[in-house]
C-alpha cells in the first residue's frame, strides 16, 4: 500500500490543462483574445490564454486563473466548451484540456502578464496562425456557438 501522498500507477498520466475562449464585440465584428507565448513551446506564437490545472484547483477556478494571470482579464463569466484530448496536441506529452468560453465587454482591456509576452483581441475572421490545436478549438466555438 502507497503511503499518504504518494502515487504509483502502471500506465502513463496524461497531463490537465485549461484554456479560455474568450470573444467581443469590436467594431461590429465579433474578436477572440489571444496570448502571444513567451516560453516553449510555441514561444512567440498566438494562443489562447490558458495553462495547467493545480492538483487542488478546480477547473473553473484554473480557467479564471489562468485569465487573469496571462491577459489582466477579470470577471468574465465563463462556461465549459468542450474537452480536446487528441493525441499530439502538446509536444510536451500527452494533454487533456477543458476548454471555457465567455464573453467580454467592447471596452475590456488587455495586457500580457506571467508566462504571456502580450495580449490582444484579434477579429475571428482573421486570425494569425495559432499554436498547438487552438485553432481548432477557436473553429468548434464558432460552429456550435
Amino acid at each position: 500500500m502507497a503511503e499518504k501522498g504518494a502515487y504509483a500507477y502502471d500506465y502513463p498520466r496524461p497531463m490537465v490543462t485549461v484554456d479560455a475562449v474568450v470573444l467581443s464585440m469590436r467594431e461590429g465584428k465579433r474578436h477572440v483574445l489571444l496570448i502571444r507565448r513567451g516560453r516553449p513551446p510555441f514561444e512567440g506564437a498566438w494562443a489562447l490564454p490558458g495553462g495547467f490545472v493545480g492538483i487542488d484547483e478546480p477547473l473553473e477556478t484554473a480557467a479564471e486563473r489562468e485569465l487573469a494571470e496571462e491577459t489582466g482579464l477579470t470577471g468574465v463569466a465563463l462556461r465549459q466548451l468542450h474537452t480536446f484530448g487528441d493525441p499530439g496536441r502538446d509536444p510536451r506529452g500527452r494533454s487533456i484540456s477543458v476548454v471555457y468560453w465567455g464573453e467580454a465587454p467592447a471596452d475590456a482591456a488587455v495586457m500580457g502578464g506571467d508566462d504571456a509576452a502580450e495580449a490582444g483581441w484579434f477579429p475571428l475572421d482573421a486570425l494569425p496562425p495559432l499554436a498547438f490545436d487552438h485553432a481548432k478549438v477557436v473553429e468548434y466555438l464558432v460552429e456550435v456557438g
